[in-house]
């Protein structure tokens, strides 16, 4: 018998195996807390806010540094069961925390990937939408909205047009939570079809809506981020698997060319808070029945771990000033797409850019100063779980004190109301998209 891998086994944390069936908010909240307990050098639990009915919006943090943010070290995010109907992403975060922490330090590339990445993962949204179900459904279900009757994909502020909605807890929080982190990158888990989504989820004429598509200026990395997800799960990059439904080719879609919504959390992620959010419809039934689980979680394990790997594309960095101060609250962003809310360093001087390798001419301008224009070129292989790093020293003898302020807001007002009748952005893209009737089932 070898006594030393015995003695090592007994050594590593321990948590019970995590079975395949639905977790209610007590079972969800034991499995995290003993995750969190067992793991607590690379896990943090922690709680974003309350719903309606006060039940915990939970957040399991996995990283090397999992109570705080480094520099360099970029924050990503899974956000599942917002509707609280649509549960398969709900037990699939559960389960990628479960395959990250018990990997940590045994697999090579979990191992690097947790300690170049601070992993923000909330299994549920919509405790009390998940709660109310009484059995599951294939179809509509009470449970998809919050106690108080609103659906969540609809209660964010809208850069199109006005969404004078009652603003709810769960969504306040989430607001809260983006100002509280420089989350790089994030997906937020469905169900009711099985495709990956982008932005932009609603538009105007200047984002392309008169070609039945509203994409953003950075519509080839969401394409490449959806494809990533879709080309790695064998059924959803088919496109067409759910009868009765659209075809997606490749498995993936623009969303307003889908059909468009008002108030969604990805274009809010995007506009508002600097950090690329796409949708994941992940089953056709939006609450299938529990033993169809583990062949869900065959068919997503490597899409969400590779999609993870993403918030390392690019270029990242930090900006000084000549006594190499950092400067917060500086715009970075490539000359030629540039957002209606610009992308800005955060308090420690940090950006970060996604980005597909090539040539590209960054734009660096301090508020009251020259623009500084600088060309990098982003290598096709990119670097071992790291962006591209550059950082950039302002040079000017001005006196900077003027932008070492907190971060300014961007209005929560439709912004593109006020955008020309023409944009870059409305550029063909690399996919076709179809025009299709709406249908019933949604995001």
């Amino acid at each position: 018998m070898d006594f030393t891998r015995l003695w090592l086994g007994l050594l590593l944390p321990w948590v019970a195996a995590l079975d395949f069936r639905y977790h209610h908010q007590e079972e969800m909240e034991e499995f995290l807390k003993s995750v969190a307990q067992n793991y607590s050098s690379i896990a943090h639990l922690h709680s974003v806010g309350k719903s309606v009915k006060g039940r915990n919006l939970w957040v399991l943090v996995v990283g090397q540094y999992p109570k705080e943010h480094r520099v360099g070290i970029p924050e990503f995010k899974y956000v599942a069961n917002m509707h609280g109907d649509e549960t398969v992403g709900r037990e699939m975060l559960l389960h990628l925390i479960d395959y990250l922490v018990t990997n940590h330090g045994k697999d090579t590339e979990i191992t690097k990937l947790i300690n170049n990445t601070r992993i923000h993962i909330m299994p549920s949204m919509n405790p009390d939408g998940f709660e109310s179900v009484k059995k599951p459904d294939c179809f509509y279900n009470s449970g998809r909205s919050n106690s108080n009757d609103y659906d969540l994909n609809r209660n964010f502020p809208d850069a199109f047009e006005y969404n004078n909605v009652s603003r709810q807890p769960e969504t306040l929080a989430i607001m809260k939570w983006l100002k509280t982190e420089t989350f790089v990158l994030s997906a937020n888990l469905h169900g009711g079809a099985l495709v990956a989504s982008y932005p932009f989820d609603n538009g105007v004429q200047a984002t392309g809506a008169l070609l039945s598509r509203s994409v953003t200026p950075d519509d080839d990395v969401f394409q490449h981020l959806a494809y990533t997800y879709a080309s790695r799960n064998p059924n959803m990059v088919k496109g067409d698997q759910c009868k009765n439904k659209m075809n997606f080719p490749n498995g993936i879609t623009n969303g307003y060319a889908w059909y468009p919504l008002q108030g969604g959390m990805q274009d809010y992620n995007y506009i508002w808070a600097q950090c690329f959010e796409i949708t994941l419809e992940l089953s056709c039934c939006k609450y299938p029945r529990e033993e169809k689980l583990p062949y869900f979680w065959n068919d997503n394990k490597a899409s969400l771990i590779e999609y993870i790997k993403q918030v390392h594309l690019g270029i990242k960095g930090q900006v000084f000033d000549q006594n190499r101060n950092p400067l917060p609250n500086v715009i970075v962003e490539v000359q030629d797409r540039k957002h209606i809310c610009p992308f800005r360093t955060n308090k420690f001087g940090e950006y970060y850019l996604l980005l597909l390798p090539g040539s590209y001419t960054i734009n660096v301008t301090v508020p009251g100063h020259d623009s500084h224009l600088t060309k990098v070129v982003i290598p096709e292989k990119s670097q071992d779980f790291s962006a591209l790093k550059k950082d950039f020293l302002f040079p000017s003898q001005r006196k900077l004190d003027s932008i070492l302020v907190s971060h300014p807001s961007c209005p929560m007002i439709p912004l593109y109301k006020t955008m020309p009748s023409h944009s870059a952005a409305t550029k063909p893209s690399l996919f076709l998209f179809s025009l299709t009737l709406l249908h019933i089932f949604f995001k």
